[in-house]
Protein backbone atom coordinates (compact mmCIF):
# COMPACT_ATOMS: atom_id res chain seq x y z
CA UNK A 1 0.00 0.00 0.00
CA UNK A 2 1.53 3.60 -1.18
CA UNK A 3 -0.09 7.00 0.04
CA UNK A 4 0.28 10.13 -1.29
CA UNK A 5 2.70 12.64 0.74
CA UNK A 6 0.65 15.01 2.73
CA UNK A 7 0.91 18.34 0.89
CA UNK A 8 -0.74 20.63 3.50
CA UNK A 9 1.01 18.93 6.67
CA UNK A 10 4.60 19.31 4.66
CA UNK A 11 4.17 23.14 4.52
CA UNK A 12 3.52 23.40 8.01
CA UNK A 13 6.76 20.64 8.50
CA UNK A 14 8.53 23.40 6.60
CA UNK A 15 6.93 26.37 7.98
CA UNK A 16 5.41 26.42 10.79
CA UNK A 17 7.49 26.05 13.50
CA UNK A 18 9.36 29.21 12.33
CA UNK A 19 7.13 31.49 11.86
CA UNK A 20 5.67 34.11 14.32
CA UNK A 21 1.94 33.60 13.39
CA UNK A 22 -0.07 30.21 11.85
CA UNK A 23 -3.03 31.58 10.33
CA UNK A 24 -3.71 28.40 7.96
CA UNK A 25 -4.82 26.61 11.57
CA UNK A 26 -8.10 24.91 10.47
CA UNK A 27 -9.27 24.74 14.14
CA UNK A 28 -10.99 26.91 16.98
CA UNK A 29 -8.77 28.69 19.60
CA UNK A 30 -7.65 26.09 22.19
CA UNK A 31 -9.58 25.94 25.81
CA UNK A 32 -7.44 25.86 28.85
CA UNK A 33 -7.01 22.69 30.45
CA UNK A 34 -7.51 24.62 33.78
CA UNK A 35 -11.26 25.06 32.56
CA UNK A 36 -11.62 21.09 33.37
CA UNK A 37 -11.03 18.14 36.29
CA UNK A 38 -7.67 16.41 34.68
CA UNK A 39 -7.35 13.88 37.39
CA UNK A 40 -9.22 11.03 35.36
CA UNK A 41 -7.39 8.67 38.10
CA UNK A 42 -4.99 5.92 37.60
CA UNK A 43 -3.54 6.11 33.88
CA UNK A 44 -4.59 2.85 32.44
CA UNK A 45 -6.45 1.98 28.91
CA UNK A 46 -10.19 2.59 28.96
CA UNK A 47 -11.76 -0.58 29.12
CA UNK A 48 -13.92 -1.32 27.18
CA UNK A 49 -11.25 -0.57 24.87
CA UNK A 50 -14.47 1.19 22.08
CA UNK A 51 -14.97 3.51 24.90
CA UNK A 52 -17.24 3.68 28.50
CA UNK A 53 -20.44 1.91 27.23
CA UNK A 54 -22.45 4.44 29.13
CA UNK A 55 -20.65 7.67 27.65
CA UNK A 56 -21.13 5.72 24.20
CA UNK A 57 -24.68 6.05 24.93
CA UNK A 58 -24.82 8.87 25.64
CA UNK A 59 -23.15 10.26 22.46
CA UNK A 60 -25.57 7.55 20.42
CA UNK A 61 -28.47 9.75 21.83
CA UNK A 62 -27.32 12.29 19.68
CA UNK A 63 -27.78 10.23 16.65
CA UNK A 64 -30.51 8.15 17.25
CA UNK A 65 -28.59 5.50 17.30
CA UNK A 66 -27.34 2.37 20.20
CA UNK A 67 -23.88 2.42 22.26
CA UNK A 68 -22.95 -0.43 20.04
CA UNK A 69 -22.73 1.80 17.11
CA UNK A 70 -20.56 4.36 18.49
CA UNK A 71 -16.60 3.65 18.54
CA UNK A 72 -14.20 6.50 20.39
CA UNK A 73 -11.38 7.07 18.44
CA UNK A 74 -8.14 9.07 18.49
CA UNK A 75 -9.98 11.92 17.13
CA UNK A 76 -11.56 12.35 13.57
CA UNK A 77 -8.54 11.37 11.94
CA UNK A 78 -8.37 8.01 13.07
CA UNK A 79 -12.26 7.50 12.64
CA UNK A 80 -12.12 8.04 9.27
CA UNK A 81 -9.55 6.02 8.88
CA UNK A 82 -10.70 3.13 10.08
CA UNK A 83 -14.55 3.44 8.35
CA UNK A 84 -12.09 3.62 5.11
CA UNK A 85 -10.36 0.09 5.60
CA UNK A 86 -13.66 -0.92 7.31
CA UNK A 87 -15.92 -0.21 4.14
CA UNK A 88 -13.87 -0.40 1.37
CA UNK A 89 -11.68 -3.76 2.03
CA UNK A 90 -9.03 -3.18 -0.12
CA UNK A 91 -10.88 -2.96 -3.24
CA UNK A 92 -13.91 -0.71 -2.47
CA UNK A 93 -14.24 2.32 -4.74
CA UNK A 94 -15.75 5.32 -3.05
CA UNK A 95 -16.75 8.68 -4.76
CA UNK A 96 -15.38 11.47 -2.43
CA UNK A 97 -16.12 15.18 -2.70
CA UNK A 98 -13.50 17.70 -3.32
CA UNK A 99 -11.71 20.18 -2.56
CA UNK A 100 -11.39 18.49 1.02
CA UNK A 101 -9.08 17.21 3.52
CA UNK A 102 -6.86 15.42 1.89
CA UNK A 103 -6.71 11.84 3.82
CA UNK A 104 -10.58 12.06 3.48
CA UNK A 105 -9.37 11.11 -0.18
CA UNK A 106 -5.62 9.68 -0.35
CA UNK A 107 -6.30 6.98 2.64
CA UNK A 108 -9.53 5.61 0.08
CA UNK A 109 -6.77 6.12 -3.22
CA UNK A 110 -4.06 3.89 -0.77
CA UNK A 111 -6.63 0.99 -0.29
CA UNK A 112 -9.30 1.55 -2.96
CA UNK A 113 -10.73 2.87 -5.56
CA UNK A 114 -11.54 6.63 -5.59
CA UNK A 115 -13.34 9.05 -8.22
CA UNK A 116 -13.22 13.15 -7.20
CA UNK A 117 -16.18 14.92 -7.93
CA UNK A 118 -15.14 18.78 -7.78
CA UNK A 119 -17.95 21.18 -5.83
CA UNK A 120 -18.59 24.15 -8.36
CA UNK A 121 -16.62 27.32 -8.01
CA UNK A 122 -17.10 30.21 -6.72
CA UNK A 123 -19.85 29.10 -4.86
CA UNK A 124 -18.70 25.88 -4.10
CA UNK A 125 -21.94 24.07 -4.98
CA UNK A 126 -22.46 20.54 -4.50
CA UNK A 127 -23.39 18.62 -8.10
CA UNK A 128 -25.05 15.96 -6.99
CA UNK A 129 -25.76 14.56 -10.33
CA UNK A 130 -22.00 14.43 -10.66
CA UNK A 131 -21.74 11.94 -7.61
CA UNK A 132 -24.54 9.62 -8.97
CA UNK A 133 -22.82 9.56 -12.64
CA UNK A 134 -19.46 8.65 -10.51
CA UNK A 135 -21.31 5.54 -8.56
CA UNK A 136 -20.29 2.03 -9.96
CA UNK A 137 -21.31 -1.56 -8.97
CA UNK A 138 -18.23 -1.63 -6.52
CA UNK A 139 -19.07 1.69 -5.15
CA UNK A 140 -19.13 1.29 -1.14
CA UNK A 141 -19.11 4.51 -0.28
CA UNK A 142 -19.61 8.19 -0.65
CA UNK A 143 -17.38 10.76 0.92
CA UNK A 144 -18.37 14.33 1.98
CA UNK A 145 -16.97 16.89 4.60
CA UNK A 146 -19.72 18.91 6.01
CA UNK A 147 -18.90 22.33 6.62
CA UNK A 148 -16.56 21.90 3.87
CA UNK A 149 -12.49 22.57 4.48
CA UNK A 150 -10.98 24.59 2.56
CA UNK A 151 -14.00 26.49 1.73
CA UNK A 152 -16.56 26.70 4.35
CA UNK A 153 -19.56 25.67 2.05
CA UNK A 154 -22.14 24.31 4.26
CA UNK A 155 -24.30 22.15 1.74
CA UNK A 156 -27.92 22.04 2.78
CA UNK A 157 -29.98 19.25 4.39
CA UNK A 158 -31.89 18.72 1.20
CA UNK A 159 -28.21 18.35 -0.84
CA UNK A 160 -27.09 15.86 1.98
CA UNK A 161 -30.46 14.19 1.89
CA UNK A 162 -29.78 13.19 -1.92
CA UNK A 163 -26.33 11.99 -1.32
CA UNK A 164 -27.64 10.38 1.70
CA UNK A 165 -30.26 8.45 -1.20
CA UNK A 166 -27.76 7.91 -3.91
CA UNK A 167 -25.59 5.92 -0.73
CA UNK A 168 -29.00 3.70 -0.07
CA UNK A 169 -30.24 3.14 -3.22
CA UNK A 170 -26.65 1.87 -4.71
CA UNK A 171 -26.47 -0.38 -0.90
CA UNK A 172 -23.74 2.20 -0.08
CA UNK A 173 -22.51 4.54 2.95
CA UNK A 174 -22.32 7.83 3.06
CA UNK A 175 -19.58 9.40 5.49
CA UNK A 176 -19.66 12.23 6.60
CA UNK A 177 -17.00 14.23 8.14
CA UNK A 178 -18.39 16.55 10.73
CA UNK A 179 -16.09 18.39 12.48
CA UNK A 180 -17.28 21.31 12.13
CA UNK A 181 -20.88 20.80 12.52
CA UNK A 182 -21.70 22.05 15.75
CA UNK A 183 -20.19 25.90 14.91
CA UNK A 184 -22.57 25.95 12.20
CA UNK A 185 -25.68 28.56 13.96
CA UNK A 186 -28.19 25.99 13.10
CA UNK A 187 -26.52 22.67 12.54
CA UNK A 188 -28.33 20.06 10.17
CA UNK A 189 -28.96 16.63 11.78
CA UNK A 190 -25.49 14.47 11.76
CA UNK A 191 -26.04 12.15 8.89
CA UNK A 192 -25.78 9.06 10.92
CA UNK A 193 -28.85 9.99 12.15
CA UNK A 194 -30.65 10.08 8.31
CA UNK A 195 -30.87 5.98 8.41
CA UNK A 196 -28.21 2.74 8.29
CA UNK A 197 -26.45 3.97 5.21
CA UNK A 198 -25.19 7.03 7.41
CA UNK A 199 -22.01 6.88 9.06
CA UNK A 200 -21.01 10.15 10.90
CA UNK A 201 -17.20 10.84 12.22
CA UNK A 202 -16.20 13.44 14.42
CA UNK A 203 -14.10 15.15 17.31
CA UNK A 204 -13.55 17.57 20.44
CA UNK A 205 -11.35 19.14 17.81
CA UNK A 206 -12.42 21.93 15.92
CA UNK A 207 -15.65 22.99 17.26
CA UNK A 208 -14.81 22.77 20.92
CA UNK A 209 -11.46 24.02 20.58
CA UNK A 210 -9.78 20.65 22.73
CA UNK A 211 -7.43 19.27 19.90
CA UNK A 212 -4.70 17.85 22.61
CA UNK A 213 -7.84 15.68 23.84
CA UNK A 214 -7.24 13.52 20.75
CA UNK A 215 -10.82 12.54 21.09
CA UNK A 216 -13.55 12.02 18.55
CA UNK A 217 -15.52 9.05 17.27
CA UNK A 218 -17.73 7.25 14.50
CA UNK A 219 -21.14 6.51 14.50
CA UNK A 220 -23.43 4.27 12.16
CA UNK A 221 -23.62 0.51 11.08
CA UNK A 222 -22.85 -1.96 13.69
CA UNK A 223 -20.93 -4.16 11.28
CA UNK A 224 -18.88 -1.24 10.30
CA UNK A 225 -18.33 -0.11 14.09
CA UNK A 226 -17.17 -4.02 14.81
CA UNK A 227 -15.26 -3.93 11.73
CA UNK A 228 -13.39 -0.71 12.99
CA UNK A 229 -13.02 -2.18 16.53
CA UNK A 230 -11.35 -4.84 15.20
CA UNK A 231 -9.14 -2.21 12.98
CA UNK A 232 -8.03 -0.46 16.16
CA UNK A 233 -7.16 -3.67 18.10
CA UNK A 234 -3.99 -2.84 15.75
CA UNK A 235 -3.95 0.94 15.81
CA UNK A 236 -4.52 2.88 19.01
CA UNK A 237 -6.26 -0.19 21.04
CA UNK A 238 -8.02 2.45 23.13
CA UNK A 239 -9.40 6.12 23.27
CA UNK A 240 -7.18 8.30 25.30
CA UNK A 241 -8.34 7.97 29.08
CA UNK A 242 -7.53 11.35 29.76
CA UNK A 243 -9.67 12.30 26.52
CA UNK A 244 -12.49 10.67 27.34
CA UNK A 245 -12.29 12.17 30.98
CA UNK A 246 -12.65 15.91 29.82
CA UNK A 247 -14.90 15.03 26.97
CA UNK A 248 -17.58 13.64 29.46
CA UNK A 249 -17.19 17.27 31.01
CA UNK A 250 -16.78 19.07 27.87
CA UNK A 251 -20.30 17.69 26.06
CA UNK A 252 -21.87 17.34 30.31
CA UNK A 253 -22.89 20.37 31.60
CA UNK A 254 -19.96 22.88 29.84
CA UNK A 255 -21.37 22.16 26.33
CA UNK A 256 -23.86 24.72 25.72
CA UNK A 257 -21.17 27.58 27.14
CA UNK A 258 -18.61 26.49 24.76
CA UNK A 259 -20.05 26.22 21.84
CA UNK A 260 -21.98 29.44 22.39
CA UNK A 261 -18.77 31.36 23.14
CA UNK A 262 -17.50 29.08 19.74
CA UNK A 263 -19.75 30.34 17.58
CA UNK A 264 -19.34 33.72 18.56
CA UNK A 265 -15.18 33.71 17.97
CA UNK A 266 -16.11 32.32 14.80
CA UNK A 267 -18.72 34.85 13.68
CA UNK A 268 -16.60 37.84 14.90
CA UNK A 269 -13.33 36.42 12.93
CA UNK A 270 -15.40 35.71 9.90
CA UNK A 271 -16.71 39.31 9.58
CA UNK A 272 -13.28 40.52 10.41
CA UNK A 273 -11.34 38.76 7.47
CA UNK A 274 -14.20 39.47 5.62
CA UNK A 275 -13.98 43.35 5.65
CA UNK A 276 -9.67 42.78 5.07
CA UNK A 277 -10.50 41.05 1.93
CA UNK A 278 -12.69 43.29 0.90
CA UNK A 279 -10.24 45.85 1.80
CA UNK A 280 -7.54 44.03 -0.50
CA UNK A 281 -9.98 42.89 -3.30
CA UNK A 282 -9.67 39.50 -2.47
CA UNK A 283 -12.69 37.15 -2.99
CA UNK A 284 -14.38 34.09 -0.52
CA UNK A 285 -17.26 32.08 -0.53
CA UNK A 286 -18.72 33.67 2.88
CA UNK A 287 -17.85 30.25 5.19
CA UNK A 288 -19.23 28.13 8.14
CA UNK A 289 -16.72 27.01 10.65
CA UNK A 290 -13.27 28.59 10.74
CA UNK A 291 -11.17 28.19 6.90
CA UNK A 292 -12.38 30.36 4.06
CA UNK A 293 -10.75 29.56 0.60
CA UNK A 294 -9.60 32.88 -0.82
CA UNK A 295 -8.51 34.04 -4.28
CA UNK A 296 -4.76 34.87 -4.74
CA UNK A 297 -4.70 38.41 -5.24
CA UNK A 298 -2.86 40.19 -8.30
CA UNK A 299 0.91 39.69 -8.67
CA UNK A 300 1.46 36.35 -7.36
CA UNK A 301 1.39 33.49 -10.05
CA UNK A 302 -0.27 30.96 -7.54
CA UNK A 303 -1.07 30.00 -4.12
CA UNK A 304 1.97 28.68 -3.69
CA UNK A 305 4.35 31.81 -4.42
CA UNK A 306 1.76 33.87 -2.56
CA UNK A 307 1.66 31.94 0.69
CA UNK A 308 5.58 31.72 0.17
CA UNK A 309 6.35 35.29 -0.13
CA UNK A 310 4.31 36.21 2.86
CA UNK A 311 5.75 33.84 5.21
CA UNK A 312 9.56 34.44 4.65
CA UNK A 313 8.51 38.18 4.40
CA UNK A 314 5.91 38.37 7.52
CA UNK A 315 6.12 35.53 9.16
CA UNK A 316 2.75 34.51 8.77
CA UNK A 317 1.91 31.03 7.48
CA UNK A 318 -1.16 30.60 4.69
CA UNK A 319 -2.00 27.82 3.30
CA UNK A 320 -1.82 27.15 -0.51
CA UNK A 321 -4.46 25.93 -3.00
CA UNK A 322 -2.46 23.83 -4.20
CA UNK A 323 -2.14 21.32 -1.24
CA UNK A 324 -5.97 21.01 -2.16
CA UNK A 325 -5.77 20.90 -5.80
CA UNK A 326 -6.82 24.33 -6.28
CA UNK A 327 -3.39 26.64 -7.12
CA UNK A 328 -5.62 29.95 -7.95
CA UNK A 329 -6.65 29.95 -4.14
CA UNK A 330 -5.16 30.13 -0.28
CA UNK A 331 -6.67 28.96 2.74
CA UNK A 332 -7.08 31.14 5.51
CA UNK A 333 -7.90 30.04 8.81
CA UNK A 334 -9.50 32.10 11.33
CA UNK A 335 -10.47 30.00 14.49
CA UNK A 336 -7.05 31.59 16.46
CA UNK A 337 -6.89 34.15 19.27
CA UNK A 338 -8.26 38.05 18.48
CA UNK A 339 -4.93 39.55 19.01
CA UNK A 340 -3.37 36.88 16.91
CA UNK A 341 -5.82 37.33 14.06
CA UNK A 342 -5.62 40.63 13.92
CA UNK A 343 -1.44 40.79 13.88
CA UNK A 344 -1.81 38.61 11.05
CA UNK A 345 -3.95 40.21 9.01
CA UNK A 346 -2.04 43.52 9.37
CA UNK A 347 1.31 41.96 8.45
CA UNK A 348 -0.38 40.21 5.43
CA UNK A 349 -1.55 43.41 4.25
CA UNK A 350 1.38 45.00 4.48
CA UNK A 351 2.90 42.70 2.48
CA UNK A 352 0.06 42.94 -0.18
CA UNK A 353 0.21 46.76 0.17
CA UNK A 354 3.94 46.57 -0.76
CA UNK A 355 3.37 45.07 -4.39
Amino acid sequence: MQIDPFELERWFAEYEHEADIMLAESGIRSLPASRFDTDPGDLGYVIPTNGDPDFRADVARRYDRDADEVLFTCGTQEANFLAFLSVLGGDGHAVVVTPTYQALHAVPDAIGDVTRVPLEAPDWTLPVDAVAEAIRPETRLIVLNNPNNPTGRYHSEETVRALYDLAADNDAFLLCDEVYRLLATEPLPPVASMGPHGLSTTSLTKAYGLAGLRFGWLVGDREVIDAAWNWKDYTTISPSLFGQHVARQALGEQEDDILAENRRLAADHRDRVGEFLAAHDLAWHDPVGVNGFVTVPEGFENGREFCRTVVEEASVVLGPGECFGYPDYFRIGFGLPTEELEAGLERVGRVLEDR
